[in-house]
């Protein structure tokens, strides 16, 4: 098997994107803990 030099992330978000949406990784319940924020620092 050959790997690609470069991400496809269509390749990969095809394949898992049904899986993701069967196991509700996107859905958020609010409950009663503080928001909060993770900052990520940009690219230099």
């Amino acid at each position: 098997m050959e790997l690609s030099k470069n991400y496809i992330p269509a390749a990969a978000e095809d394949k898992w994107y049904p899986y993701w949406m069967d196991k509700q990784y996107f859905r958020s319940v609010p409950d009663g803990r503080p928001p909060f924020t993770i900052v990520i620092p940009r690219p230099t």
